[in-house]
């Protein structure tokens, strides 16, 4: 018994750019719908592992106390995506989850920005 195969890549089946608008109307829709004192809260403990200049993730600002597990996991794109775009973090690679429920699956890494920990420090 044979695998199917599919040159890679097939041509017109992939669009980018409509990827990334669906990105970008998930998190909008994730942000909007936020509760608004977790996302304030969110973005202080953000702000904070961010002035500290060392990689993060979303499960260091649980293990750190800073802030409580958000309502539903989507959240996070949403808080770390508006971080990102306000200039206070930056993608820092992809690890291993230090989450135990999520049996170490990969998750984006984060680090503040150079210009915010110095705006920060001043």
């Amino acid at each position: 018994m044979s695998q199917l195969q599919f040159p890679t890549p097939i041509t017109g089946t992939v669009d980018a750019a409509a990827g990334e608008n669906a990105k970008r109307d998930g998190i909008a829709r994730a942000v909007e719908n936020t509760p608004a004192d977790w996302a304030v809260a969110c973005r202080a403990a953000i702000e904070e592992m961010a002035r500290r200049g060392q990689p993060f993730q979303a499960a260091d600002l649980i293990a750190e106390g800073l802030v409580d597990e958000p309502d539903h996991h989507n959240r996070w794109g949403g808080a770390f995506s508006s971080a990102a775009a306000a200039g206070v973090v930056e993608h820092a690679g992809v690890v291993p989850s230090s989450r135990a429920t999520v049996h170490r699956s990969l998750c984006r890494q984060w680090i503040g920005t150079a210009q915010y920990r110095t705006e920060a420090a001043a």
